[in-house]
Parts: C-alpha cells; structure tokens; sequence
C-alpha cells in the first residue's frame, strides 16, 4: 500500500508542475499587452513599426519616454520637415558626392561618424564642417554600448572620439549620439544625457549598409519614398553606393511632395 502510494506521488508531481506552467502560460496570454510590455528590459535594439502610409512609424520607445533623456527619434511632426542623418563608419569613395547633393539642394544634415573616418578621411569631415552640417559621435570603436555598464567606460568612447574630432578640426564636437548598431539600454540614455549629449534615433532608414549588396535605385526608393511622415530623421549610410547615386533626386523628390530639411539643432524640445 505504502508503495503504491509513494508511486502515485511520483507519478501526480509532474502532472502538478505541468498544470500549474501551463496556468501561468494561460496567464500571461490572456494578460493585455500594456501589462506584458512593462516588464523592463535593460538592453534592446532600436525598432519601428510602419503601420500606416505616410505617417510616422511607432518605435519600441515612446517619443516622451525618450525625451526623459534628452533622446529622440521623431523631429517636429507638426511640419513637412525631415531632418537627414548618415552613419559613417569609414570612408567608401562616396562621402564627397553627398556632399554635393547636399550642398545643391541647401540640405543641413549630421553625420555621425567614429574614429576611423576621422583618421582616414580627416578632409572629407572638415569638409562637413566648413559647410554647416553637424558632424555627431557614432563612438571611437563602435562597440556594442549596450554592454557597456560601467559609467567612465561608456564616457571613454565618446570622449576618444570628441578628442580626435577637435584635433582634427579645431572645433568642439557637437553634442549629438548615435548608439552603433542602434543598441542600447536605459543606462546609456542615462550616461549620454549625464554627459551633455542629446541621443539620437531614426524613424526611417533601409538595408542599405551591404556594401556588395546594394539595393537598385526602385528599391531604395520602393522604401524612402512611401515610408516618409512629418518630422522623419532619416538614418542612411555614406557607405552606399545607391544613396551617393540617387541623393540629389530623392531630395528632390521630398521636395515635390512638399518636404523641406531641417538641422538637428532644430529638434523640438518636448
């Protein structure tokens, strides 16, 4: 008897664990899903959601909770305004031609840029300078700042990159950052806003960035053209070979649809 009884037991503690997972599963499913999204998560990739043509996508943090940062990835959305940006990670013979089409059309745009291209290119980011674009800090390395914890960690690959930026130029860097790779976490909203910087998102960007893998000009503008809202801070990369090729006409293009461009420094304060 004592045995069976011992058996049963064995037999009724897994069928109990697996009622109660399953209760926890039911749970959660049937939770709403403002409930389930406010469980913290400490680091995350930078994400949109396009639901609706024309109109501003929804990014996995809300324009207000970034604002608790100094952080953005919406311009002002109350005008046909589009701020332009460039990651540069190294120079790739098209910089100089985006100048060009920005120069041509009277565009201001920030470049965020890291060490490598300062080193190699150091020309082309004077350049940037000496005709009014904001050069930004994409850090000296372009680690993964998001496992970056330690506070003087973090502020060394922004402060390696201010450095080489005034040496090379003989100016300040101004403060704007972009996290590499779009990665981050709420602590590194905190240690950039701590040290003066404004973080900088994107609400329209592409796969541009496959250097032997570039789209055609009808895929690039498959998605730029659509995709564009009111306030958008468009994310491309110098590196590409298509956006050197089409620049000139795609602003060209906003620009018949009734976009005019607007500096970083114009961002709303919210």
């Amino acid at each position: 008897m004592r045995r069976f009884f011992r058996n049963s037991l064995i037999l009724l503690f897994p069928c109990l664990f697996l009622a109660g997972v399953l209760y926890v599963q039911s749970r959660v499913a049937s939770e709403p899903a403002s409930s389930v999204a406010a469980i913290p998560v400490s680091t995350t990739d930078w994400g949109l959601s396009f639901q609706t043509e024309g109109a501003a996508p929804i990014g996995n943090a809300t324009v207000e909770d970034l604002a608790k940062y100094d952080a953005y990835y919406l311009g002002d959305t109350s005008k046909k305004v589009i701020y332009l940006t460039f990651d540069c990670g190294y120079e790739n013979g098209y910089t100089e031609q985006i100048l060009d089409a920005l120069k041509k059309h009277n565009a201001p745009a920030a470049f965020f840029v890291v060490g490598n291209m300062i080193e190699t290119a150091p020309d082309i980011v004077r350049r940037m300078a000496a005709e009014g674009h904001i050069v930004g800090n994409h850090t000296y390395h372009h680690p993964n700042m998001s496992a970056i914890s330690d506070q003087a960690a973090f502020q060394k690959e922004l402060d390696s990159l201010a450095a080489l930026y005034k040496e090379t130029v003989g100016q300040d860097l101004p403060m704007y950052y972009r996290p590499p790779q779009g990665k981050y976490s709420t602590e590194n909203l905190k240690h950039a806003q701590a040290l003066g910087y404004k973080t900088v998102f994107w609400s329209l960007a592409y796969v541009d960035w496959y250097v032997d893998k570039q789209p055609t000009a009808e895929q690039a503008y498959a998605k730029l053209l659509p995709r564009i809202h009111d306030g958008a801070i468009v994310l491309l990369h110098s590196t590409s070979k298509t956006n050197a090729e089409i620049l000139d006409d795609l602003l060209t293009k906003w620009e018949e649809m009734g976009y005019s461009f607007a500096s970083l420094e114009d961002l709303p304060t919210v």
